[in-house]
């Protein structure tokens, strides 16, 4: 008492030190704020999976490619079109950090045809057609190969492709400017389409600050709002946006002056501690008001001593336990997940520590909010908090089946829950982004790939026939897949080099029989044609081989269904002395996901575990750190249920969740616990403790629960589908939380007699 005395002494002080702190934080965040934008850099490169990727891609040259399409109603045959095709492959290849041999058009591709000494390998045209028999003579030379007609050329003739190849570095938001006005400049009459995994990713990066940007304001404002109507008062509302606002300032501040980037996940971190930290603030005003309510008389030192006296041991341990929540996410493997664990928790202290402080030294400075008059609406709240808490206590055996159903249902739901990993499904569907990547797939083989990559031991195992074959049977079973439009391997070029050797006949459109002559071929190309071509698809020593099979989806389940028939391949392969691994964006991209869920998983139990602990070490009873685990076991399970049941994604995003869950949802267990315990202690009798803690705990909990539910539900104003998913769902499992600990875990403290010892004074009418 005499030291939370002395504190009050020096509010001006604390205003004035916590002042020059947050400039300290502001000058920080003006000077070293940054967006990281490169999605690559999101993964873990120390993991196996991503070293093995990474080798490949340096071997192979892959790297993520950006489509241009060029579209024409009329056709692609016209000198005006064929000449966009070539001058905009000029600018592309003219373009800073991209590589000449990097981009891929009409004009550029390579077209192997067999004469009458051989075999020669030329370009479609180097000098746009202008006569109808040179039009002519180039649509049927691009209809004859099987490696352009369908893959840069479509079946109806009147979109073509231009691919541009880059490097992760070479994508910044200068790069994405210039390529979309770049495509622009050329449109009319042709209309041109920009799409591929760089753009996805670039246009991604870019909305997501946009996007919280207009949700944080939004948040405010509905926060102010609601504020207003549960607090009536205009200086509480003010310091609890203080706190939040502070607590936001410090975490990206520390952000800063430690140089950790903004990652796309970060950018929720505002609304996740405007929508938590207001809810310390409403528990320390929800008891001063009662305080003042029964003190009118009582000067503002008595009622911030009293507040602080009895307010900050509950909201220590709910910040505490929020902070563990968001702390379990170090588990993960991922850096972005990583950081958003261990910066929200920061800011859920830092919010902690201007409760317990800025809030009591605002009170000092402008002085106490105005109590309100006890009204028929208190006395009507209060009866109807005592009836529900009477009612709870006969109906028991009601309340505890329709808890069993609740979960029964949820784990139904679960059953269903499946993973994506797809970057397109954080757009609408009708937008712009999503449709020019559905155009683009419907004519063409898929604007995301998966790379096989076939390893052997020996070397020019590839070139063998038997090998190529079974590469050959897998392309064609990967085909068979309707999401998979297309493969390519060093199959694709023997077979093409045979068919033209033999007269461009169909029937030899086929693996030869001879090692020898697959070896002559290889020559002549390299002879005839450019050898670097052949580096994209088999290493120097022909032991290492890389099938690309283009994919119409970049979601898990397209993925997978591809891997799926590469691993039925394994033991043919294997026979053969070939290993199979995986390499790519796409393939990265799934484990990415993978490791976020298996990281949320393990902190999901890891948080249940500490958060049990922790609390049965504040409350020295480990059947309250079990009984308190029930509502966020419940809501764990619902929350996961209704996934499955809406059928939403488990994804970067939404995987998240379970976390959030935990760590707020704790409160309301912690805070009704510990009133219920002091009523418990002060009455003697169980069935008036229930009636208290239900009207005035059970009150702040609901009032915190409107206000994190408010919060949060502003996301459903997000662009993005994911976002939205996430407000839904934690207002879900907040109204789960609040609901599950004032029935069922009530009902267990209730009927557990935890706090009635035997020996204490039963009040009349109880059972022993």
């Amino acid at each position: 008492m005499k030291n939370i005395n002395k504190l009050l002494d020096y509010s001006w002080l604390i205003i004035l030190l916590i002042a020059a702190l947050s400039g300290v934080f502001i000058f920080a965040m003006k000077s070293n704020t940054r967006l990281e934008t490169d999605l690559d850099k999101y993964m873990p490169q120390k993991h196996p999976a991503f070293i093995y990727s990474n080798q490949a891609e340096d071997l192979f040259g892959i790297k993520d490619g950006i489509i241009v399409a060029i579209e024409n109603p009329a056709g692609i045959y016209n000198e005006g079109t064929l000449q966009k095709i070539k001058d905009l492959t000029k600018d592309i290849q003219k373009m800073d950090g991209i590589e000449k041999s990097d981009v891929t058009s009409l004009y550029t591709a390579d077209n192997i045809v067999g004469t009458e000494y051989g075999m020669e390998v030329h370009a479609f045209y180097k000098r746009v057609p202008q006569s109808d028999e040179k039009l002519r003579q180039l649509r049927e030379a691009v209809r004859t190969n099987e490696m352009i007609y369908g893959r840069l050329v479509s079946l109806d003739e009147n979109v073509t492709i231009i691919i541009a190849r880059i490097d992760d570095s070479t994508f910044t938001d200068e790069f994405y400017n210039q390529i979309l006005e770049l495509a622009g400049n050329y449109e009319g009459p042709e209309t041109l389409y920009v799409a591929g995994i760089p753009i996805v990713e670039g246009t991604l990066a870019r909305l997501a600050p946009k996007d919280m940007k207009t949700m944080a304001p939004i948040v405010i404002a509905i926060i102010i709002v609601v504020l207003l109507l549960i607090l009536r008062s205009f200086k509480g509302t003010v310091m609890n946006l203080l706190v939040v606002l502070l607590s936001t300032l410090w975490t990206f501040g520390l952000m800063a002056l430690l140089d950790i980037p903004i990652y796309s996940v970060s950018t929720m971190i505002p609304v996740m501690l405007i929508a938590i930290g207001v809810a310390y603030g409403i528990h320390l005003f929800s008891h001063l008001e009662l305080y003042l309510q029964k003190n009118p008389d009582a000067g503002k030192k008595d009622a911030i001593t009293d507040m602080l006296k009895h307010m900050w041991k509950p909201v220590l341990m709910t910040a505490i336990t929020t902070a563990v929540g968001f702390s379990s996410l170090l588990t993960s493997k991922v850096y972005p997940v990583k950081y958003f664990g261990l910066f929200t928790a920061f800011g859920v202290m830092s919010a902690l520590f201007f409760a317990l402080v800025l809030i009591p030294a605002g009170l000092m400075i402008v002085g106490l909010p105005k109590p309100r008059q006890l009204k028929k609406k208190t006395t009507i709240r209060g009866k109807f908090a005592s009836g529900f808490a009477d009612m709870l206590a006969r109906k028991k055996t009601l309340t505890i089946v329709m808890a069993a159903l609740v979960v029964a249902v949820s784990l139904f739901g679960i059953s269903r829950v499946w993973i994506n990993s797809s970057f397109l499904s954080n757009f609408e569907r009708d937008s712009d982004i999503v449709l020019t990547d559905k155009f683009i797939n419907e004519h063409f083989a898929g604007t995301s790939s998966l790379n096989i990559v076939l390893e052997a031991d020996q070397p020019d195992i590839f070139k063998e026939p038997a090998a190529l074959r079974l590469v050959d049977n897998l392309q064609n079973d990967l085909e068979s897949l309707e999401m998979v439009g297309d493969s390519f391997s060093l199959a694709d070029f023997i077979r093409r080099m045979n068919k033209v050797m033999n007269e461009d006949k169909d029937e030899f459109n086929t693996i030869p029989d001879s090692r020898e002559m697959i070896a002559q071929y290889l020559l002549l190309y390299e002879m005839s044609g450019d050898p670097e071509n052949l580096t994209a698809a088999v290493d120097y020593d022909y032991k290492t081989l890389n099938v690309t099979a283009q994919l119409k989806s970049d979601d898990t389940k397209t993925i997978r269904s591809a891997i799926d028939i590469v691993e039925g391949y394994r033991q043919d392969f294997k026979e053969m002395g070939i290993d199979i691994n995986f390499a790519g964006t796409g393939y990265k991209g799934l484990v990415f996901t993978e490791l976020i869920l298996k990281g949320q998983i393990s902190s999901l139990v890891l948080s249940i575990i500490i958060v049990i602990v922790l609390i049965t070490i504040m409350f020295r009873n480990i059947i309250i750190g079990l009984i308190a685990s029930v509502p966020i076991l419940i809501t764990s399970l619902v929350n996961f249920g209704a996934m499955g049941l809406l059928n939403v994604a488990l994804g970067p995003t939404t995987a998240l969740i379970s976390s959030i869950a935990v760590g707020i949802g704790i409160d309301y267990a912690i805070h009704f616990i510990d009133r219920y315990k002091e009523y418990s202690i002060k009455t003697g009798n169980r069935n008036e403790a229930a009636r208290l803690t239900m009207y005035n705990t059970g009150r702040a909990i609901m009032f915190n629960a409107v206000v994190v539910i408010s919060g949060f539900l502003v996301l459903l104003f997000s662009i993005f589908p994911p976002n939205r998913q996430l407000g839904a769902l934690v207002s879900l499992n907040m109204f789960s939380s609040f609901v599950g600990t004032l029935t069922i875990m009530f009902l267990l403290l209730y009927l557990s007699n935890i706090y009635f010892k035997p020996g204490n004074r039963v009040p009349k009418g109880e059972k022993k």
